[in-house]
């Protein structure tokens, strides 16, 4: 039972391979349905044509024979009847009775009844002085033969089997019941002639059905063989684009699959090194601002230690840590931005529990429940700084917080809510922006939401801040359960 579970979960209706599989058993049952509703009209109307010559062809020989006998005297008909069937009989079985016989008809069929109404139009215009024309279909085993209690199986086989059986089909035997005097009745009784012998009116036969399933079933393992094939290379440049948001370092794609593929293959493998070589670039161009802002930045201190003017000394030394703060500001945004560690499974319980746990001393601050989740992959301490970030800010500025963690298909939520004023909706977006403080105290440069927000961006996941409906802010955290080491 775990098996056909465990596919079940795993099968992916929107993915490319199932929906192209999906179209192509769409288009075969359509294209069959088509193909079979014009074959099926255009063979029904030949069959019910031919089947109506055939009958009118049988109905001819009826009136020939029923004009036969009516030639000889009624005395001699039994005779010749005799005669004939010591011979080995004719093409149909013939006999005289005195009532009209019994007949158990088979269902109603499009061919049935086009065959009864040629042969009774014939008939009717051939054997004009005959009142009473009874035309109809049974079974070889329904059928009765001279009186009502009497069946085909009763009978010598010489007399009628060979003429009135067909095994191992069995088909239904043409009954024809002429009143040609009171008391007096010509039964006739005959096989159509092939094909349309067994009155066959199947839309789809048993050999077309499995024929339609065969054909069906190998153009699907084909389909799904080849899509894998082409899928195969898709998928390997899905999962480098998005290893490539958390780690630049990525070995080139290998080139193969469809052209287009391999064209988007090639443009990755591209962009990726132009990326790569972009943050490079970017860490060395920040590494010399650090070298070479230092040293002016601490000989103008000196300089400014020999200004004798204390107010201006004092101005001076201000504008001196301004410009620290934003050089150092800046080189913090670009360095933890930069996430160059290795994803691991990380238990967000623990990381959590590990994050809030000086809150609580001596007093509880972080109401935090663990949950029952799977561990995700994602950068740990990139993960912990982000989660340590917003745990702080929950606490120092909205005095108390409860974090609350779910998880679902594609997301894993980590929602933290505080008791604070909140912040007004005009400035929720503004926050993020580097140096953008809403506090007046000098605990802090504007920079931690924004660096929150890149790392989770990084992770395939994001940010998101609102205001609860009476008191406080509530900040949600998306990380992508996708992931894989």
């Amino acid at each position: 039972m775990s098996s056909p579970w465990r596919w079940f979960k795993r099968f992916k209706p929107n993915s490319l391979v199932n929906r192209t599989l999906g179209l192509t058993l769409l288009a075969v049952i359509l294209a069959q349905g088509v193909a079979t509703t014009i074959w099926y009209s255009e063979s029904k109307h030949k069959e019910l044509a031919g089947i109506r010559d055939a009958s009118q062809s049988m109905a001819n020989m009826f009136s020939s024979t029923v004009t036969f006998f009516q030639s000889l005297p009624v005395r001699y008909r039994h005779i010749v009847l005799d005669q004939i069937r010591n011979m080995g009989g004719t093409r149909f079985f013939v006999s005289f009775n005195k009532e009209q016989l019994i007949v158990e008809p088979i269902e109603d069929t499009p061919l049935k009844l086009a065959s009864i109404e040629a042969i009774e139009e014939v008939l009717h215009k051939k054997l004009p002085k005959v009142d009473t024309i009874l035309v109809d279909f049974s079974l070889p085993e329904n059928l009765r033969l001279l009186k009502n209690d009497i069946y085909l199986s009763d009978l010598p086989k010489s007399w009628a089997h060979h003429t009135l059986t067909l095994s191992p089909i069995d088909p239904p035997v043409l009954v024809v019941q002429l009143e040609l005097a009171t008391n007096e009745w010509l039964y006739i009784a005959a096989l159509l002639p092939a094909p349309y012998v067994d009155l066959d009116d199947t839309l789809i036969g048993r050999e077309q059905i499995l024929f339609l399933i065969f054909s069906t079933t190998i153009l699907l393992i084909l389909t799904y063989l080849l899509m894998k094939r082409q899928v195969k290379p898709l998928k390997r440049l899905a999962k480098a684009a998005n290893e490539m948001s958390m780690d630049i370092e990525q070995a080139p794609i290998k080139e193969e699959g469809a052209s287009e593929l391999i064209t988007a293959t090639r443009a990755f493998n591209r962009m990726q090194q132009r990326i790569r070589h972009y943050v490079a670039d970017r860490e060395h161009l920040f590494s010399a601002i650090s070298h070479d802002l230092k040293t002016p930045i601490t000989r103008l201190r000196l300089r400014a230690e020999l200004l004798e003017n204390d107010t201006k000394r004092e101005k001076f030394n201000r504008d001196l840590d301004d410009l620290e703060m934003m050089v150092k500001g800046a080189l913090q945004c670009v360095r933890d931005t930069d996430l160059h560690e290795n994803n691991a499974y990380v238990d967000l319980n623990e990381v959590i529990a590990s994050v809030i746990e000086p809150y609580n001393q001596p007093k509880t601050r972080v109401q935090f429940s663990a949950s029952h989740i799977e561990s995700i992959v994602a950068k740990p301490l990139a993960i912990k700084r982000v989660i340590g970030n917003l745990v702080e800010n929950a606490v120092k500025y909205g005095e108390k917080a409860e974090i609350t963690l779910t998880c679902d298909a594609d997301w894993v939520k980590i929602v933290i809510c505080d008791q604070g004023p909140g912040i007004p909706e005009e400035q929720l977006e503004a926050v993020f922006e580097p140096y953008y403080r809403l506090a007046d105290d000098d605990q802090g440069n504007g920079l931690g939401l924004g660096i929150c927000r890149n790392i989770l961006h990084g992770h395939g996941g994001d940010l998101i801040i609102d205001n609860l409906p009476n008191k406080g802010l509530r900040v949600q955290v998306f990380v992508s359960s996708l992931l894989e080491v």
